[in-house]
């Protein structure tokens, strides 16, 4: 169990801590409860400390990190494992402007959060240098590129309306973080406003289009070689139920992407699983007459590397409406994926193309059949035994309903293509693409399970240079006893960019790097900690996961990709 003791800073602090006189901070809070908000993750600061004595008279659990990129991974993983909205308190200054990478990737991947920040006065406002601490000439501008939108708060009496707009915005598609900052002075000094008791935000509806939809199941029943790509849209618009069901329909193979990993039953006899970066798995897709393409760009990996020629019609589905035909043309169709599958399904006659589907003479379940083989013996043919035996050990180990959080790792890059999430999630900072993302992620699930009613363990999966950028967090994964193993693997550097340069300039510069002992180091934070070898990973990792609280799996290990099909051989 996570331990919020009395008095710990993460405690429930409705236990009338506080001065007692109510101010900005009260309606920040109090929105946010009416909301349903019940966790916070963040780090106090100055500016901010008005929001924080706020806490002190209210029911919010706060969760401490130690760097503020943390705290919004932490969000970040809180959102993704319950499906609820993270919250997130910054500082001013150089606490707000630490945070954007993690922002970043919430939203890349489309993670809702609310992110309010503390602001200096308002008399240093406009860009006048008074020398106050944390001055910026315009914090929220910061956060523009990393953010939905941005709203600073000059009046108390302001702060619920903007609180329920930002997480209405929040959970409406295409769904991510949203910034709301307010001064320090509007959040400490007393105010007159009632207490707030009720607030209400509901996600705004995005339909697809009725003639839209009726051209895409014209071309979907006409099709003699549907296939589907599977983006994370797919998983944020809740739309697997339909995604089967329109799969069978039109018995039509599915593909998913590694933010989609999971949105399609792994072992179906039309699953493609997640081989996106596989070129059999492009020459298929390039084959299809008609594409459905849902909640993806088809970017830089779904295309494998720009490779990607289709011969056939594309359908695009996604509630952003920059990401249609952002790189192919096609029928855009602008919707939540939710709602435009569901219309989709609806509207698909059952049964009209059971007979029709024609891969050159190959029924679609011997195509997946004969795809999926093909990509087996190209993986066994390149000496990958030891990473393939380390991948399917680790899933193996892993209870099938336990959620996993990858950092920017090799390993995760093989969990984009081979990992069977089962009844669990698979979640990877793929989005974004920074480094530091599994563990403070994970640890923010964690919590959120337990908050939401759902207590059970977390998986984390780093490399030693991306665990480096959370190793802090062992310090909070203490304090709060959260039940996160760790498994880091450890191969002296940077491993994926030294193969990047060694594959393109024959050496490497500047991927190595020291070694720290990470079995003492997490002891140090009062953590338990074990070192095997690949072979004992899945024993050392069930028995992590039957143990309580924070643990650390070390494996020492030089890991390989498997050869990249968008090169020349």
């Amino acid at each position: 169990m996570i331990d919020f003791d009395p008095g710990s800073a993460a405690a429930p602090v409705g236990d009338g801590a506080g001065t007692g006189a109510r101010n900005g901070g009260d309606l920040v809070v109090e929105t946010l409860e009416a909301l349903g908000a019940k966790t916070v993750f963040g780090i106090p600061g100055q500016h901010a400390l008005g929001l924080f004595d706020a806490m002190g008279r209210g029911n919010l659990q706060f969760v401490s990190s130690r760097v503020e990129n943390n705290s919004a991974f932490a969000a970040d993983g809180y959102s993704r494992a319950t499906g609820e909205v993270g919250v997130l308190f910054l500082s001013t200054g150089p606490g707000a402007l630490t945070s954007l990478a993690g922002l970043q990737e919430a939203y890349a991947t489309g993670v809702p959060m609310v992110v309010v920040a503390s602001q200096i006065p308002l008399e240093g406002l406009g860009a006048r240098r008074k020398g106050m601490l944390h001055q910026l000439d315009d914090q929220k501008a910061s956060a523009a590129n990393v953010t939905k939108s941005q709203r600073l708060i000059q009046h108390a009496s302001g702060i619920p309306s903007a609180i329920q707009d930002a997480w209405t915005e929040a959970i409406s598609s295409p769904q991510g973080p949203v910034w709301i900052e307010i001064p320090q002075n509007v959040l400490l000094d007393p105010i007159m406003v009632p207490p707030v008791e009720d607030a209400l935000a509901e996600a705004a509806d995005n339909p697809p289009r009725v003639e839209l939809v009726r051209e895409a199941v014209k071309w979907l029943q006409a099709a003699e070689r549907p296939a589907i790509i599977a983006g994370g849209g797919t998983r944020r618009g809740r739309a697997e139920k339909s995604l089967l069901s329109i799969a069978e329909k039109l018995r039509a193979p599915v593909i998913c992407t590694p933010g989609g990993n999971g949105a399609f039953p792994w072992s179906h006899e039309l699953s493609l699983q997640s081989w996106i970066e596989d070129r059999h798995m492009t020459d298929v897709l390039e084959d299809a007459d008609v594409l459905v393409v849902i909640g993806s760009s088809l970017g830089e990996v779904t295309s494998n590397y720009f490779t990607f020629e289709p011969r056939g019609r594309i359908i695009q589905i996604d509630a952003e409406p920059r990401v249609l035909e952002s790189n192919r043309p096609g029928l855009g169709i602008r919707a939540d994926a939710g709602q435009a599958l569901a219309a989709l399904d609806e509207a698909l006659v059952v049964g009209h193309a059971e007979t029709r589907p024609n891969w050159h003479g190959t029924s679609p379940e011997d195509l997946v059949k004969e795809s999926l083989a093909k990509v087996r013996e190209r993986l066994e043919s390149q000496d990958l035994g030891k990473e393939l035996k380390f991948m399917a050990d680790i899933r193996e180990a892993v209870p099938a309903d336990m959620q996993t959080f990858w950092d920017m790792t090799i390993s995760a890059y093989w969990g984009w293509s081979c990992w069977d999430a089962r009844e669990g999630q698979f979640h990877s900072a793929q989005g974004a693409g920074g480094l530091g993302y599994g563990f403070p992620a994970a640890i923010g699930a964690a919590v959120g399970l337990e908050t939401v009613g759902r207590p059970g363990r977390v998986l984390a999966v780093s490399g030693d240079g991306s665990s480096m950028y959370s190793i802090s967090e062992l310090a909070t994964a203490k304090q709060h006893n959260v039940p996160v193993t760790w498994l880091i693997v450890d191969d002296g550097g940077y491993g994926i960019l030294r193969e990047y340069m060694v594959g393109a300039f024959g050496k490497a510069t500047a991927t190595e790097l020291a070694r720290p002992d990470f079995v003492k180091l997490a002891e140090a934070f009062g953590v338990p900690a074990t070192k095997v070898t690949p072979e004992d990973v899945g024993e050392a990792l069930e028995a992590g996961f039957a143990t309580d609280g924070p643990n650390v799996v070390v494996v020492e290990t030089l890991l390989k990709m498997f050869a990249p099909t968008h090169l020349p051989a």
